[in-house]
Order: structure tokens, then C-alpha cells, then sequence
């Protein structure tokens, strides 16, 4: 194996973005504690972010009433050796900022993920790091988009049918050159997701395939389907 000083300070961190309220799951907790098959979504989430080929720091962004991983929210969580627990912001942007800031210096791939998110496979975590490894600036990962689209007005009119042969709805984990990513939150705003704050600064951003399992967990029936898979139905 090489060790020289550049070999060394490669690594990838992992950013959780678990600071979400969860309203739509009616809940009366954040969506990342919600238990799953008696474990909250959390706990799902790292069990995958542990595999993760090249890892070297995980940073969790978690609400600031539970940001402490003593306490009893986070029973059934077995983060990876070394995580980092911070608090998030108002926004989702400012939450990705804190955990980025919180990551190993010597990570140079930064992928951003969705605890929601908690069944993704490794493999499309690893499809990601691969993709950055090998010199795009920005990694999504997406699956075709199925349904007939409509873009509509203020009026609710429809004003045009996208090719939906040129859609993808887009996953996480996200991935990025450190720099890149960096870059793109000290300056960028008003954007949904992180691959969005890099395009604004001009990069090109590649989407590899996602994964069905990558759903996100946003609803009562979304948390159903999710159990049905840890239960193999």
C-alpha cells in the first residue's frame, strides 16, 4: 500500500443531514429518530454509511435538543468509531455548512446524505465516491422518472410536457471535491440541495444510477413500505 504524505490525507467523509422536524410523518419527533423496525431511522442510515469504501470521518447533523449521542434518542444508533454529533440551522443549506466544517481536513470526496434516506444501498454510495474519484466535480445519484411530468403556471395551466426520457429524480448521497463543495456553500443560496450550489458556480454535475431502496422516508405510507423491506415482504 502507499503512504505517502498525499495517500494519507485522502479519505471520505460522510455529512448525515438528520436535522429534518418530520411534520409529515406526525411522529412528535424529527424524522431521524422515528423508529424503524424498533431503531430509528438513524441507526439505519450509519449501519450503511459504516461500509462506505474509503471512509475516514462521518459528521452528523442532528437537531440541537438531541445533538448529544448519550442521550436516550439515540438508543439503537451504533455510529461508526470517531462520528462527530453537531447541531443544525434554519435552513438545510446552514446544517450541511456546520457538518462540512466538522469533517477531517484530510477528506478530500465530501458525500452529503439524507438520514431519511436510511435504506440506500452501499453499493450506490460506492458508485458515487467512484464517479468523484474519477474526476467529476459533483455526483448524484438519480432513476428515470417514470410518470408523465407537467410544468404548470401561478394558475395551475399547464405550460409544457418535459421528455421525461431526460429526467431523473435525483437520490442521495451526494458527492463532491472537498474544494468544490466548499466553494459552493461560502457562496451560493436558495437552493434545494447541494448538487444545486454547485452547478451555480458553473460545475457540471454527473448523475449515476440510484436505487429504488434510496426512497426517501417523508410520509406514513413511506415508513410502511420501509418496514416491509427490513421485514423482506
Amino acid at each position: 500500500m502507499t503512504t505517502d504524505a498525499h495517500t494519507a490525507t485522502r479519505g471520505v467523509g460522510v455529512v448525515v443531514v438528520a436535522a429534518g422536524s418530520g411534520s409529515r410523518l406526525g411522529a412528535g419527533m424529527p424524522k431521524a429518530f422515528v423508529p424503524l423496525a424498533g431503531r430509528p431511522l438513524l441507526g439505519w442510515a450509519l449501519d450503511t454509511v459504516a461500509q462506505v469504501p474509503g471512509l475516514r470521518s462521518v459528521v452528523v447533523v442532528a437537531p440541537a435538543d438531541l445533538a448529544d449521542p448519550g442521550g436516550p434518542a439515540w438508543a439503537g444508533i451504533d455510529p461508526p468509531p470517531g462520528t462527530h454529533v453537531v447541531a443544525g440551522g434554519a435552513e438545510r443549506t446552514d446544517s450541511v455548512a456546520a457538518g462540512l466544517a466538522a469533517l477531517d481536513p484530510g477528506c478530500d470526496v465530501v458525500l452529503v446524505h439524507d438520514a431519511a434516506r436510511c435504506l440506500t444501498p452501499v453499493a450506490v454510495f460506492a458508485r458515487v465516491v467512484d464517479a468523484v474519484r474519477a474526476g467529476a466535480a459533483g455526483v448524484v445519484p438519480g432513476i428515470p422518472v417514470v410518470d408523465t411530468v407537467k410544468s404548470v403556471d401561478a394558475r395551475g395551466v399547464v405550460t409544457g410536457t418535459p421528455d421525461r426520457g431526460a429526467l431523473r429524480a435525483v437520490q442521495t448521497p451526494q458527492g463532491f471535491r472537498r474544494a468544490v463543495l466548499e466553494s459552493a456553500h461560502a457562496g451560493g443560496a436558495g437552493a434545494t440541495d447541494d448538487a444545486a450550489l454547485v452547478e451555480q458556480l458553473g460545475h457540471d454535475v454527473l448523475v449515476v444510477d440510484g436505487d429504488a431502496r434510496a426512497f426517501k422516508v417523508t410520509t406514513v405510507d413511506d415508513l410502511a413500505h420501509a418496514e416491509r423491506l427490513v421485514a423482506g415482504a
